[in-house]
């Protein structure tokens, strides 16, 4: 008896040295369906695999997949996830997380890098949970600060455009929000939206021929083509505030960001809660990144003249 318990808690120990597995005794097996490539994103994925590396170690796989840009190729990713029956799908941006709810109703779906899930999903009555399998973290930085920052910055500009794509609810969102912002400052602001990236520098330049300001949020198609933005932005000497730090890294000149690292981490720890923890995704809040910052892009503000206050961050 006493050889036998001794072999029963070596299994156990062995058993939590290797990382925790599914009930089948598999590794738990993840879909990742990431939208574009971009600094943002990828530090969003990055930060979701090392916290559940960290908490599962072996006993976690990832099928990590990126739609480059597509939403139909996200729609084909998701779909084969439920083929495979993934135990949970990590849906990296907007569509990507819009693809994952329309191919299942019943595996988990986490998002990250996602600005607003009740315009996402349509939902009306926002409560903080969606109610369904469906949770995970939001982008959005304060939008009332990032309005007072490009008033900090630029006190006398009146004409804003404000520079996105059409086909990005989630920057929609933010623009519909930060312009209340800017009438009260007293900015008079202009949409200028694009398709997709093959009209970005035609409609920068649109940007710049009508504004003192552009104003960019948190847009993936945008933060995919910085250098075409920037290629009109700067000769046009027209100054970017950027919804984050990838974009304002491309071609902005300051930020209020955050950490899309540490957003994909709290990604990956609510992850955990659900697969090791049982945690009922349907309740789970939307979570949001507990800090953000103020960072500008020391090579933009030199070439347009422009001095930062002391309270920003250079991006490195």
């Amino acid at each position: 008896m006493k050889k036998a318990l001794s072999v029963l808690v070596s299994l156990i120990l062995i058993l939590c040295l290797c990382g925790f597995a599914s009930a089948e005794g598999t590794p738990y097996r993840i879909g990742i369906c990431q939208l574009v490539q971009h600094v943002a994103l990828d530090a969003a994925t990055q930060g979701f695999q090392a916290a559940l590396k960290e908490k599962l170690g072996d006993g976690v796989v990832f099928d990590l997949q990126n739609a480059s840009g597509d939403t139909n190729t996200c729609s084909t990713i998701m779909n084969g996830f439920v083929s495979n029956n993934v135990n949970l799908i990590m849906a990296n941006a907007t569509p990507a997380l819009q693809a994952a709810v329309a191919s299942t109703g019943d595996i988990p779906i986490l998002g990250t890098s996602v600005t607003d899930y009740a315009t996402a999903l349509d939902i009306s009555d926002w409560t903080g949970a969606t109610g369904i399998n469906v949770s995970g973290t939001s982008d959005l930085a304060p939008l009332d600060q990032q309005a007072a920052m490009l008033h900090e910055l630029f006190p006398e500009a009146r004409k804003v455009g404000l520079l996105y794509c059409s086909a990005e609810p989630n920057s929609k969102y933010q623009v519909d929000v930060i312009k209340g912002y800017l009438a009260d400052l007293g900015c008079e602001c202009t949409e200028f939206t694009f398709a997709d990236s093959n009209d970005v520098a035609s409609v920068a330049q649109n940007a710049c021929d009508g504004s003192e300001v552009i104003y960019i949020p948190t847009d993936n198609t945008a933060a995919s083509c910085t250098e075409a933005i920037r290629n009109v932005v700067e000769p046009a000497k027209v100054p970017v505030i950027a919804g984050e730090e990838g974009l304002c890294k491309g071609c902005g000149v300051a930020t209020l960001s955050i950490s899309y690292y540490d957003l994909g981490y709290a990604t990956g720890a609510m992850a955990y809660e659900i697969l090791a923890g049982g945690a009922d995704i349907a309740s789970m809040e939307i979570r949001f990144a507990p800090n953000v910052t103020k960072e500008y892009n020391k090579e933009m503000c030199d070439l347009l003249g422009i001095t930062i206050p002391e309270d920003y961050t250079a991006i490195e």
